[in-house]
């Protein structure tokens, strides 16, 4: 169980996980050793399952993004399987979640632009067996992305 301390440490740690672990123990006002246990403890469970820089994709010249709904023609576990392998393997496909609802999977895409998006659609997606309807949402604009678990809001 998480107690009030670890909840910060959390909330902290999603702000800003760059945070030398002298200046975490010191927010915290706990010292540096029992911070650096706490972290230990927390990636053991695997709470914590990593760390990373967030980019801009515009900036880095990924403008174009799109949810994609995917449904498959079955739920066949061989296709199922080649289809979420297929999934993982591409680097533009941000985000894959299986969901209820119209479609099987919802996709987040980022790519450089329509071009790019065309691309992606015709020479992998609509390629892969199994793929019964592919229906596309262009995002706009990024209002919230990345969200980050508060423990204390």
């Amino acid at each position: 169980m998480l107690d009030d301390t670890d909840k910060r440490l959390l909330d902290r740690i999603q702000d800003d996980c760059r945070l030398t672990n002298a200046q975490l123990a010191a927010e915290l006002d706990i010292s540096p050793s029992s911070c650096w246990r706490r972290l230990k403890s927390l990636e053991d469970i695997e709470l914590i399952t990593g760390y990373h820089a967030v980019l801009d994709r515009d900036v880095a010249g990924f403008a174009f993004s799109a949810i994609v709904h995917v449904s498959l023609s079955r739920q066949e576990m061989d296709t199922v399987a080649e289809f979420v392998a297929a999934v993982s393997a591409r680097p533009e496909i941000l985000e894959c979640f299986a969901t209820t609802g119209d479609s099987d999977y919802h996709l987040r895409v980022a790519v450089e632009d329509i071009t790019a998006f065309n691309h992606f659609l015709d020479d992998f997606l609509f390629r892969l067996p199994g793929i019964a309807h592919v229906r596309s949402n262009i995002i706009l604009k990024d209002i919230k992305s990345g969200g980050r678990l508060r423990f204390n809001p």
